[in-house]
């Protein structure tokens, strides 16, 4: 868990006021203060949220001194709170208005498996949907797929069955995700590398435009 230095320097690197980590981390800013002044001992969950917050601005926490910007690095998280975390960044992506977030082999039962027991999913959804930003979210399904759970902030296209794979992509601000869903576990792993991620958009982007087909809407 980040010291209290840890915290205050993590916010330096971002230039983030105490205020910006509050609203990052889902917290009050009287609580950010008391923690920082050592007024407050925070709990498991309060520093989880802060952890969470910075982990998603790419900040790494070092030793019980150390925080750096990770760059070109590969991240790992797995299961619905590693799920959790990744929409969490893609949320922030098309919150500051990118404009080319694309998922390709979607596979929403997958979504809704790792992110709707506790109607989490709902919650994105309806937080994407009311995004006014200039984002465009472009996601390629399987021929005859016909559950479009983003389709209030979403385009879909249908992608031949036979060039379908069961590996999900999801490009989004300088990042790039890969998600393996596993017999009991979904595992991603994350590479912060804006080449690589523009290099797939591009890629992603002739699929769209000449191979994908316009979904039949239900």
């Amino acid at each position: 868990m980040p010291t209290i230095e840890q915290i205050r320097a993590a916010r330096a690197l971002l230039d983030w006021s105490q205020s910006d980590l509050a609203d990052k981390a889902d917290l009050s800013q009287t609580g950010i203060a008391r923690i920082e002044n050592g007024t407050n001992q925070p709990n498991s969950k309060t520093l989880d949220k802060i952890m969470g917050a910075f982990d998603i601005a790419d900040i790494e926490f070092i030793g019980a001194t150390g925080v750096k910007k990770r760059s070109g690095e590969i991240r790992t998280l797995k299961g619905a709170d590693g799920f959790k975390r990744m929409m969490d960044e893609v949320y922030e992506a098309a919150k500051a208005g990118d404009n080319n977030i694309c998922l390709f082999n979607g596979m929403p039962e997958f979504f809704q498996k790792w992110l709707g027991a506790d109607g989490w999913y709902a919650m994105h959804a309806e937080r994407m949907q009311k995004l006014n930003t200039g984002f465009q979210l472009k996601i390629i399904v399987k021929k005859g797929e016909k559950n479009f759970i983003a389709s209030n902030f979403a385009e879909y296209r249908w992608f031949p069955e036979d060039l379908f794979k069961n590996k999900t992509f999801y490009a989004y601000s300088d990042k790039l995700a890969f998600i393996d869903y596993e017999e009991s576990d979904v595992v991603i792993r994350i590479m912060d590398q804006a080449d690589f991620s523009e290099s797939f958009r591009v890629l992603f982007n002739i699929a769209w435009n000449s191979v994908a087909e316009k979904t039949t809407k239900i």
